[in-house]
């Protein structure tokens, strides 16, 4: 008999996801649920308000108002929701070996090319190096101690320079002391560098890169993160 296929995976439902966004985000929010009936009622009352302040005064627009105020509730409360999930999953994350990766590989977009595998790493002490290429140039990010890490960055920077002479470096170290970038607030520091590099020079720098770079599959990689836990489910 011929086998069966496999049967295609069933996906969450929209409110199924929603439901499991709500629980990821009131996990570190604990006051999101009040904050969303709050705006719930906020729209509702904005709804009447603005119903009863149109002439003619009807019941059936004041009912009307009342409806689309509470839609406009429900956007607002899950637009709320939305922003919050993202920064629960910085939380989250923060400090987790593998977390830059992470942010890298999903928050730059395409003007970016990066990869949640670092270039460099100390396999005792799980300090990582990672890289990204855009029109910003290359960005170098060290995750864990900098004084464990300083061998690795320079030897990254270097390769870099070699290969790709002109092109500006520039260096971040994640964590929360003096000059260190949040986990939070890496893909925002990296889009605002200012854009130096066109398309096709941007392309030129990444095979050659990518030409010289050592294979790491060799290496063990940083397993304190697992993303598909981590990451708040988006509704669709």
């Amino acid at each position: 008999m011929a086998k069966r296929a496999p049967e295609p995976e069933k996906r969450p439902g929209f409110f199924s996801q929603i439901k499991s966004l709500f629980r990821f985000t009131r996990e570190i929010y604990r006051w999101l649920p009040w904050a969303q009936i709050a705006i719930l009622l906020v729209g509702i009352l904005l709804g009447l308000v603005v119903g009863y302040l149109i002439p003619p005064f009807q019941v059936w627009t004041l009912i009307l108002w009342g409806i689309t105020g509470l839609m406009l509730g429900v956007l607002g409360a899950l637009f709320l929701m939305t922003r919050l999930s993202t920064k629960a999953m910085y939380k989250k994350i923060d400090g987790m070996p593998g977390a830059t990766g992470h942010v890298l590989s999903t928050s730059l977009g395409r003007k970016w090319q990066a990869s949640e595998t670092p270039v460099g790493i100390n396999p005792k002490t799980q300090e990582a190096v990672y890289r990204t290429v855009g029109r910003g140039g290359v960005v170098v990010i060290g995750e864990g101690s900098r004084g464990r890490l300083t061998r690795l960055i320079n030897e990254e920077r270097t390769k870099v320079q070699r290969v790709a002479q002109g092109v500006p470096v520039t260096v971040l170290y994640v964590g929360h002391g003096e000059d260190d970038v949040a986990i939070g607030d890496l893909a925002k520091t990296i889009k605002k560098l200012p854009k130096v590099v066109d398309k096709p020079t941007m392309a030129a720098v990444i095979r050659r890169i990518d030409s010289v770079s050592q294979s790491l599959s060799s290496l063990p990689i940083p397993k304190g993160i697992d993303p598909t836990k981590v990451r708040a489910q988006r509704p669709r």
